[in-house]
Order: C-alpha cells, then sequence, then structure tokens
C-alpha cells in the first residue's frame, strides 16, 4: 500500500472523525454535491457521512470532498421568476463598470474594480 493511499483511507473514521477514502474509491450510495447535483438533487440538510481524499501537488497538501448518502438527497428547488430575477440584477452588478457605467459585457475583474478598457485607457500595446 502506498503511503499517500494509506493516508487517505480510514473507512473506521478513527483518523479524522469520519470515514474516509482515496479518490475515485468512495463505495456506492455516496455521492458529491456535484455528483449529486448532476443528478437534479441537493444534500437537503443530512450531515456529511463520509469524504475523499486525494494529494495535491500543486497547492501543498490535500483535497478533499464531502459525500452525503443519496437515500437521503432531496430534488433540487425549481428556480422561481423572483430568484431568476435576483440573479440577473447581481450579474448585471458584476457586469457593469463603476468608472464608466457600461456593461462590459463580462464580469469586471476584482483586482482592477473596473472594466479594461477604463483601467488601461492608453492600450496595452506599445510597440
Amino acid at each position: 500500500m502506498s503511503p499517500t493511499f494509506g493516508k487517505c483511507y480510514d473507512p473506521t473514521g478513527a483518523r479524522y472523525g469520519i470515514p474516509t477514502y482515496p479518490w475515485r474509491l468512495a463505495p456506492d450510495g455516496l455521492a458529491t454535491r456535484r455528483q449529486l447535483r448532476a443528478q437534479g438533487l441537493r444534500p437537503g440538510g443530512q450531515p456529511v457521512a463520509a469524504q475523499i481524499m486525494r494529494r495535491n501537488c500543486r497547492r501543498g497538501g490535500v483535497q478533499v470532498a464531502y459525500l452525503y448518502p443519496l437515500t437521503g438527497a432531496k430534488p433540487v428547488r425549481p428556480m422561481t421568476p423572483g430568484r431568476r430575477a435576483a440573479l440577473d440584477r447581481a450579474m448585471t452588478a458584476r457586469r457593469t463598470c463603476p468608472n464608466c457605467l457600461t456593461d462590459a459585457g463580462y464580469c469586471i475583474p476584482i483586482s482592477l474594480g473596473m472594466c479594461v478598457t477604463c483601467a488601461y485607457p492608453e492600450g496595452t500595446d506599445s510597440r
């Protein structure tokens, strides 16, 4: 058994407090939030049943994804007209430049705080 596999395999939960499995080796009947969403389900308020772990060399640690039982999952709530309107307003606010007050057509970068045209008015081509 490799050392990485051994650190991520704890089906009893003695090491991490909840059952832990290596990446892609979780038992049937458990799913991550993304897997539930792909099936049109949500966790529905139930607690985390287990977790999967994998080593991440780039970030210098491990990645963890929580698993929920499929038996207690509920259907995704439908999109209401009010919720859709609120999301549209939020996305419009993220695309509107506070400097020139135009819709940039993309989400304004937080690092700039304004659209690229306002942040670099002289242009970036210096040939």
